[in-house]
């Protein structure tokens, strides 16, 4: 199967060509670096030629209302020009309950691209995940100040980009679900103490202080960023990642 893969070259595309490859299939990465701009629409056609499968890992570079013009840009021109190309199946990466975020403008974003891929016309897939634990030291300088940083209680379910990768990668290898999967880490904890945790574990000397108005995820409201009932568990603990 050949597996153009745009977006392939950062932290979860790289990992997913890696995972087709290994499994015998043809990945092509394509990025900006490769001459592939989903925004203008340059070089897609070319990227997404004798293409069986499309997957679209690129992501908006900033986390305010512009993202939503990223995302209608970047799936109107990747689904237009896979059509074109004949492709079987269109996998995006998504973010598990982000539907039930209104208040964060890059969430609102993403359940913008699961529509537009859903009405478009190219057969799907869908794959949210719970938040990355390669993210977590970037949510604590979110709100650091000194030698504190504040954390509200916001439960979340982090998974490791590497079991990610190897879903996006199944999923990608199978046949169109139509639907979502999701996917998320085996343990859930309030993000106050994955920054304890994760703190404690680099020796860094700042303390966590709770504080259930504190950053982005404050917005979050209880415990939608969790795994469904019907979510795929990957293996990875975040204190065994951490280690």
């Amino acid at each position: 199967m050949r597996v153009a893969v745009i977006g392939g070259t950062g932290l979860i595309g790289s990992r997913v060509v890696g995972d087709l490859r290994a499994a015998g299939h043809d990945a092509v990465p394509h990025s900006l670096s490769t001459g592939v701009d989903v925004v203008s629409g340059r070089g897609l056609a070319e990227a997404v030629a004798g293409a069986d499968t499309v997957v679209n890992l690129t992501n908006s570079p900033a986390f305010d209302e512009s993202s939503a013009s990223f995302f209608q840009a970047s799936m109107d021109n990747a689904l237009a020009a896979s059509d074109k190309a004949g492709v079987r199946h269109f996998v995006i990466l998504s973010i598990v309950g982000a539907e039930k975020v209104p208040d964060l403008a890059y969430y609102r974003a993403k359940v913008l691209q699961e529509r537009v891929l859903e009405a478009g016309p190219v057969p799907y897939s869908i794959v949210r995940a719970t938040q990355f634990m390669e993210f977590i030291d970037a949510v604590l300088s979110w709100t650091a100040d000194g030698d504190t940083v504040r954390l509200p209680r916001t439960p979340l379910q982090p998974i490791a980009a590497a079991d990610v990768a190897r879903f996006v990668a199944e999923v990608a290898a199978g046949e169109p679900l139509n639907g979502i999967v999701n996917v998320a880490g085996p343990g859930v904890h309030p993000l106050d103490e994955l920054g304890r945790i994760t703190l404690d574990s680099a020796d860094d000397g700042r303390s966590v202080v709770t504080d259930d108005r504190a950053g982005l995820f404050s917005a979050v409201p209880g415990d939608v960023l969790t795994a469904p009932g019907d979510a795929r568990i990957a293996p990875t603990a975040y204190a065994d990642w951490l280690s």
